[in-house]
C-alpha cells in the first residue's frame, strides 16, 4: 500500500529502517512465542492452523484453516516458497477489526512439521518515522513552493497561491486554509483561500492585530473559549494561525479554519509552522510589494506623460542636475547620469537664465523653495523653446543638502503670450483659475473607484476627495446626464479610452460642464488596473455651443418654413437634405427624400442638362441658375426656377451642391399661352396669304376640270389627255393638303420640354408659309441652301414662329417703303442666312427697307412696343420672340446694316448630333 504524501510503497519484505530491524532481531531471540504480539502456526501449504498472542483479538478474521493471504491486506502477500523468507525481517499489513489495518513486523521460523510466524506491533515506531518524514518533506516543499511563487506574474500569483494552499490543505488535512495580507489602507484582507469560510478580499477587522501582540506565546490551537475576539475569524469556534514577520513586522498570516494543530498535525511544532509559512509568506508579500512598486512607477510615468512633466534633482557638490527619464526624453538630453549645471543653463532662454541661476544659488545658500516659469531648448532644435513651470525645494544642509523639484510643461498656455513680462502674470492667473482636475481611479471588483484627485478639485467644485469617495460623485451628476456618466465607465473598460461631457454640481448648487477624458492602464495580460484622466471645465464652451445650436435651430426653422424649395445633393443628384416645401411638392416626407435621387423626377434631357450645368461649376464660378422641368406622376409638368451653388474641397473637387428652387409653373403656363396666342395672331395675320396659297391650286384644279369637261362634251377625250389632267389635279390637291397640314402643325401647342431639331427645317417651314404671299405682294424671299450638319435644342415650331414674326415685320416695313416711294424703282427683298459658328448656329433675317431708327433699337423687344400704326400691331411679336429664343438658351439681337435692319438668332448647337 502507498505511503501518505508521496513516500515510496511499503515492501512486504525487509523494513527500510535498520534500527527497527535490529530491534526486531533482538526481540526474536528473547521473546517466546506465547509472549509475541501475534503468533500464526502454518502448515507446509501456508494454511493457518492456530492463532495465538494478545493481538489475535484485533484481527478481522479469527477463524483458522484459511490461507495466510486471507488475513493480509491487498499487497501484503508472501510467496509460496516459505523457506526463502527465513532469517529475514518481514513487515505485513493485516486486516483489523472495524476496517483498521495492523502493521506488524516479525520473522518466520520452522516449527514441528510446519512454520511459525511471530509478529510484533510496530505502529508506534512507524508513526514516529512518518511524522519525521512528513515534517522534513513539508519544510522542503515550502521552499519549493516559495521559489515557484516568486516567479509568478502578478496576474497568476493569486491563482498559484491558491494551488499551493490546496496542496498544503491536502497534506495536513486542514478543512479550510487562507493567507491574509494588509491592503493599502493597512487593514487585513483575505488574499487567497482554499475551501475556507472567508471569501477573497474579505476584510478581517482588527482581530489579527490583537493576536499579533500575543505572538508567539499563544500560537497554539485557538478556540473561542481562550480568545472570544477571534469569533470574526473562525465562526465555528476552532482555528489555527501562523504569522510571517519581516524585519520584526507581521506582514502576512496563515489561517487554518476548523483545525487543531496539536491534535490534527502533532508532527509539527510551533517552530515547524513558522519554518513552513516563512518562505510562503515572504514569497507572496514580497512579490506583491514588487508589483505595487511597478504599478506605482507606471502610474507616475503615465501622469508625467499626460502632463508633460517630471522631477529633477540638483547635486550641489558636483554641480549636476539629474532629470526624470521621461523629462530627459522630452528635452532630448539623453543623459542618464546627470547634466552639468553650465550645460543646463545654456539650454535655458537668455531671458530666464540669470533668474534660475540666482534662485538656485539661493537654495544652496540656505533658501527653502522657489517657483519659476522658464523656457528650455529642445535638443536639435535651436529655435524651439518649450515653457516649463519649475518648482524647487531644499532639504538638509551641508553634505546632506538635497535640492529637488518638479517641471511642468506649460507650452500650450505660454504659446498665447507675446511678452515675457506679461507671460509670468498671465500664467499665474491661468494656474490659479485652471479648471482642470487630474484624477486616478483604481479598478477593483469589476468597477472603477476614485482613488486620487489633484488640489484643483477644491477651487473648481468645492468638494474634497473624501466626500467624492463616499459616493457623493454620482449624486452631484445632473439628472439629465446620468446616462452619459454611467456609460462613461462601461465605455472606458470596453475601449480603453473615453471622452465625454456631463455636468457636476458644486457646493454652492451651481452646475459645471466638465470634459472628462480618461485612459485605462492595463497589466501585462491586458487586464484593467487603473484609469488616469482629467476633468476640464468647459462650461463657457458648452454655453456657446448651446447658443450656436439655438441659432442653427432658428436657421432650420427658417429653412423649413421658407416658401422656397431648399435642398442639398451630391454630384450624382442624391439628396442628403430637403426642406418641407420641397418634400410636400414631391409628395414625400422629408425623411423619405434623404438618399433619393433627383433623377426620379427628371427626363433624360433634364438629367443631361443637370450634368452639364454641374460640370460648369468651379470654385471661381460656383453659382448656376436655370429653369428645370420635372415630371410628376399623375400631374402636369412642373417648371422651377433653380439656383445651384457648388461646395468644393481643398483640391477643387465638387463635393456637394446647395440648391434653392421656386415654382415657376404658372408663369411658364402664362408664357406658353402668350406664345400660343402670338402664334395664333401670326396665323391670323397670315390668313390672307394662306387664302392666296390655297386659291392657286384650286384655280389650277378648276381650269383642268373645265377643259376636261369640254373635251368630254365634244366626245374627244384621249386617254393620255385625261391622265395628264388628273395627275395635275392630284398634284394641286397634295400641295393644298401640305399647306393645310403645315398650318395645323404650326398652330399646335408646343411640347413641354425642349428637344433636338434641325434648324433648317424651321427655316424651310417658315418660308413655305410666307413665300407665295410675299411674291404676290412683290417681295422677293431669298435663302441660299446650306448644310449645317447639327441640331439645336428647343421647339422647332417656336423657332419657325420667331422667323415668321421677323419676316412679317420685314414685309410690313418693305410695303411701307413701297407706299412712300411708288415710282422709285425700289425692289423689296428679304434674305435669310444660316451659318455654323463655334458658338452655335447663327440665323439672320435681313431686309432692304432702310433700317430702324437708332433711338428705337434698344426698345423694340419691350412688350407692347410697336412702330406700326394703331390697329396694325400688338407690340408682342418681338417680345415673345425674344422670350422664346432666351428659353432655348440663345440670343436675339437687332441692328442696322447698309440696306436695312438685320435680326440675328444665335442658338447653342449640339455638336454630338448629326442631321
Amino acid at each position: 500500500m502507498a505511503r501518505w504524501f508521496g513516500f515510496t510503497p511499503k515492501s512486504t519484505l525487509a523494513a527500510s529502517n535498520p534500527s527497527a530491524e535490529d530491534s526486531v532481531r533482538q526481540a526474536a531471540k528473547h521473546t517466546p512465542p506465547s509472549a509475541a504480539g501475534l503468533s500464526l502456526y502454518l502448515d507446509t501449504q501456508g494454511v493457518v492452523t492456530r492463532i495465538a498472542g494478545p493481538l489475535a483479538a484485533r484481527l478481522a478474521i479469527t477463524e483458522t484453516q484459511r490461507p495466510l493471504e486471507a488475513y493480509l491486506c491487498r499487497g501484503s502477500v508472501l510467496a509460496a516458497d516459505m523457506p526463502s523468507y527465513q532469517g529475514q525481517v518481514l513487515e505485513l499489513d493485516f486486516n483489523g477489526c472495524a476496517s483498521t489495518v495492523l502493521t506488524l513486523r516479525g520473522w518466520l521460523q520452522a516449527h514441528a512439521e510446519g512454520w511459525l510466524l511471530q509478529l510484533l506491533d510496530v505502529s508506534d515506531l512507524l508513526e514516529h518515522a512518518r511524522r519525521n518524514d512528513l515534517r522534513h518533506h513539508l519544510l522542503a516543499q515550502a521552499g519549493s513552493f516559495a521559489q515557484h511563487l516568486s516567479y509568478q506574474s502578478p496576474e497568476r500569483l493569486q491563482s498559484a497561491t491558491v494551488e499551493v494552499l490546496s496542496e498544503l490543505r491536502q497534506a495536513l488535512g486542514i478543512p479550510g486554509v487562507a493567507i491574509a495580507l494588509r491592503d493599502e489602507a493597512g487593514d487585513w484582507r483575505v488574499y487567497a483561500q482554499q475551501n475556507a469560510p472567508w471569501r477573497d478580499q474579505q476584510a478581517l477587522g482588527k482581530a489579527l492585530d490583537d493576536l499579533d501582540q500575543a505572538y508567539p506565546q499563544q500560537l497554539s490551537a485557538v478556540t473561542l473559549t481562550t480568545r472570544p475576539g477571534l469569533q470574526v475569524l473562525f465562526p465555528n469556534g476552532l482555528g489555527f494561525v501562523t504569522p510571517y514577520q519581516h524585519q520584526g513586522v507581521t506582514t502576512a498570516w496563515l489561517l487554518c479554519a476548523d483545525f487543531d494543530a496539536r491534535r490534527q498535525a502533532p508532527a509539527l511544532q510551533i517552530a515547524d509552522w513558522t519554518g513552513l509559512f516563512t518562505p510562503l509568506g515572504g514569497a507572496v508579500s514580497g512579490r506583491l510589494q514588487a508589483v505595487q512598486q511597478a504599478h506605482q512607477q507606471v502610474r507616475q510615468s503615465a501622469l508625467q506623460g499626460l502632463l508633460g512633466a517630471g522631477w529633477w534633482e540638483f547635486n550641489s557638490l558636483n554641480q549636476t542636475l539629474q532629470l526624470a527619464p521621461e523629462l530627459a526624453v522630452m528635452l532630448g538630453t539623453g543623459l542618464a547620469t546627470g547634466l552639468e549645471l553650465q550645460a543646463w543653463l545654456e539650454r535655458l532662454h537668455p531671458s530666464d537664465r540669470d533668474e534660475f541661476r540666482v534662485r538656485l544659488n539661493g537654495l544652496v545658500a540656505g533658501g527653502q523653495s522657489f517657483i519659476q516659469c522658464l523656457r528650455v531648448q529642445v535638443e536639435g532644435q535651436a529655435a524651439d523653446y518649450r515653457w516649463y513651470r519649475v518648482q524647487a525645494v531644499a532639504k538638509g544642509a551641508g553634505s546632506k543638502l538635497r535640492i529637488y523639484g518638479f517641471l511642468l510643461d506649460i507650452s500650450d498656455i505660454k504659446a498665447q503670450e507675446t511678452k515675457a513680462a506679461e507671460a509670468h502674470e498671465r500664467l499665474s492667473n491661468l494656474i490659479a483659475s485652471a479648471p482642470a482636475v487630474i484624477y486616478v481611479q483604481r479598478y477593483s471588483e469589476a468597477a472603477l473607484r476614485l482613488e486620487f484627485c489633484s488640489d484643483s478639485l477644491q477651487p473648481l467644485l468645492g468638494w474634497d476627495l473624501a466626500e467624492l469617495q463616499a459616493g457623493l460623485l454620482a449624486d452631484i451628476v445632473h439628472p439629465d446626464d446620468h446616462e452619459s456618466y454611467f456609460n462613461r465607465g462601461r465605455q472606458l473598460l470596453r475601449d480603453g479610452a473615453v471622452s465625454c461631457r456631463y455636468r457636476l454640481r458644486d457646493r454652492q448648487g451651481d452646475y459645471h460642464w466638465l470634459l472628462d477624458e480618461a485612459k485605462l492602464l492595463r497589466d501585462e495580460l491586458g487586464q484593467p488596473r487603473e484609469a488616469v484622466g482629467l476633468w476640464l471645465d468647459v462650461t463657457d464652451a458648452m454655453l456657446a455651443a448651446e447658443r450656436i445650436r439655438e441659432s442653427e435651430e432658428r436657421y432650420r426653422v427658417l429653412v423649413e418654413d421658407s416658401p422656397a424649395m431648399i435642398c442639398r445633393y451630391l454630384p450624382d443628384l442624391t439628396l442628403n437634405f430637403a426642406n418641407r416645401p420641397l418634400a410636400e411638392y414631391l409628395e414625400r416626407n422629408p425623411e423619405q427624400l434623404i438618399g433619393a435621387n433627383l433623377a426620379e423626377w427628371l427626363s433624360s434631357e433634364q438629367q443631361q442638362a443637370f450634368a452639364q450645368r454641374l460640370l460648369g461649376l468651379t470654385p471661381e464660378n460656383p453659382i448656376s441658375t436655370a429653369e428645370i422641368c420635372l415630371q410628376l406622376p399623375g400631374r402636369e409638368h412642373a417648371w422651377w426656377v433653380w439656383a445651384d451653388r457648388g461646395i468644393f474641397d481643398q483640391q477643387g473637387q465638387l463635393i456637394e451642391v446647395q440648391a434653392v428652387g421656386r415654382d415657376n409653373t404658372e408663369v411658364r403656363k402664362a408664357q406658353q399661352q402668350l406664345f400660343q396666342g402670338a402664334k395664333m395672331a401670326t396665323l391670323g395675320e397670315m390668313a390672307t396669304g394662306m387664302a392666296h396659297e390655297l386659291n392657286q391650286p384650286l384655280n389650277v384644279m378648276r381650269m383642268a376640270v373645265a377643259n376636261t369637261l369640254k373635251r368630254v362634251a365634244g366626245g374627244d377625250v384621249p386617254a393620255d389627255y385625261l391622265q395628264e389632267k388628273l395627275q395635275r389635279i392630284e398634284a394641286q390637291v397634295l400641295r393644298a393638303a401640305k399647306i393645310v397640314d403645315h398650318m395645323r402643325v404650326f398652330g399646335r401647342r408646343s411640347e413641354v420640354e425642349h428637344g433636338l431639331f434641325d434648324p433648317l427645317q424651321a427655316i424651310d417651314g417658315a418660308m413655305s408659309l410666307l413665300r407665295d404671299g410675299l411674291l404676290g405682294k412683290g417681295v422677293e424671299l431669298y435663302f441660299e441652301p446650306v448644310e449645317l450638319a447639327t441640331k439645336v435644342k428647343g421647339h422647332g415650331d417656336q423657332l419657325e414662329q420667331v422667323l415668321i414674326n421677323l419676316m412679317v415685320n420685314a414685309r410690313d416695313a418693305l410695303l411701307s417703303r413701297m407706299e412712300r416711294e411708288p415710282d422709285s424703282g425700289f425692289a423689296p427683298r428679304i434674305g435669310l442666312a444660316a451659318t455654323l459658328l463655334p458658338e452655335g448656329v447663327l440665323i439672320e433675317v435681313q431686309d432692304n427697307a432702310g433700317g430702324i431708327e437708332p433711338r428705337l433699337l434698344e426698345r423694340i423687344f419691350e412688350p407692347f412696343f410697336t412702330t406700326k400704326p394703331v390697329g396694325k400691331g400688338t407690340g408682342l411679336g418681338l417680345s415673345v420672340s425674344f422670350g422664346i429664343i432666351e428659353q432655348m438658351g440663345g440670343q436675339l439681337r437687332a441692328f442696322n446694316r447698309e440696306e436695312g435692319a438685320c435680326f440675328s438668332i444665335l442658338l447653342p448647337a449640339d455638336f454630338s448630333s448629326e442631321v
